[in-house]
């Protein structure tokens, strides 16, 4: 007995699947059909045999689109920029940031380290030479290599790039004001105007004052006693404010987190490549490193430590 005649529409609707799911086992797999996969291939191939075509196109790709869950804050620890010091690691943070987009950068201060207003090298040799328009230029070039490449983005792409972005002071950067106002003959010499923060486009917090963002507060550091003391652990940092809360100023990193609010106290290490002798041997293996907070809602976030390291081998 002779087989019979496959029906054109039964052809017609093989050739779809196929052209719509890549091949049989495909459209098997997406559940588009519960027919055997010999019988679809063997109709497909009657198809084309007759000459027909799909009369359907395929689906374009689907693109995957990037949903934020929530904001994203990067964090900068004390970079304590002066002359003689690598300061390539800003561009590496840079382009990370372009990457990331982060949609708050927060620099917790003392980006500048000034040694030329320390009053612990008065009369030091080592202290010598030392030049305040030198110091002033060194944390410029540095913030410099952070925001060009962001720069660089925005001159070439038509949905810029513009995070908010806060400094806080930090006990380096007030060294300025407070040679002022010890020694009022250097007004008009000295001024925290000349780093040039707001040229730069960011917010500026005075020393100690705390800025809450997204429900994390963020201070040089956070003080505790009568005698207004940095706090000493992360732990004392929880306890002192009740809610998250973000500091720099010590050089090691710490964390503490409760177990009920999920409110975080973090210390936030360094981030810079030199070593300062008055740390010696054994302290100067902190972290170095920048944070990402992801999903930043009310006080709580997902942490990720980005260190050095990875930012060298990722963007050097």
């Amino acid at each position: 007995m002779p087989t019979p005649k496959l029906d054109p529409q039964l052809a017609q609707d093989a050739l779809n699947l196929v052209e719509q799911w890549g091949s049989p086992k495909l459209a098997i797999i997406a559940k588009a059909t519960k027919l055997p996969e010999s019988t679809i291939a063997h109709r497909v191939k009657i198809a084309r045999l007759r000459g027909m075509r799909p009369t359907i196109r395929k689906d374009a790709p689907r693109i995957y689109e990037k949903q934020r869950l929530g904001k994203m804050h990067m964090v900068i620890p004390d970079v304590q920029s002066k002359p003689g010091v690598r300061n390539d690691h800003l561009t590496w943070a840079g382009n990370y940031a372009v990457d990331k987009k982060p949609d708050v950068i927060v620099v917790i201060g003392d980006w500048w380290d000034m040694p030329s207003l320390s009053s612990y090298d008065k009369g030091k040799i080592d202290a010598e030479g030392r030049r305040y328009p030198h110091d002033i230029r060194a944390g410029r070039a540095a913030m410099e290599n952070f925001l060009r490449p962001i720069d660089d983005y925005n001159r070439t792409e038509k949905v810029k790039y513009k995070p908010r972005k806060v400094f806080c002071l930090g006990n380096h950067e007030i060294r300025i004001s407070r040679i002022v106002d010890e020694n009022p003959a250097y007004q008009g010499k000295f001024d925290i105007d000349d780093l040039g923060i707001k040229d730069y486009g960011f917010e500026i917090y005075d020393f100690l004052k705390v800025v809450k963002i997204d429900g994390v507060e963020y201070s040089h550091y956070f003080t505790s006693g009568v005698r207004g003391n940095p706090v000493s652990s992360a732990a004392a940092l929880l306890r002192e404010r009740q809610c998250s809360a973000t500091m720099g100023h010590v050089q090691y990193a710490d964390m503490a987190m409760h177990k009920k609010t999920q409110q975080r106290a973090l210390f936030c290490a360094t981030f810079y490549q030199h070593d300062e002798k008055y740390l010696g041997q054994q302290d100067n293996c902190q972290r170095r490193q920048i944070i990402i907070k992801h999903e930043v809602a009310d006080g709580r976030y997902d942490l990720m430590e980005v260190s050095l390291g990875f930012l060298e081998k990722a963007y050097a």
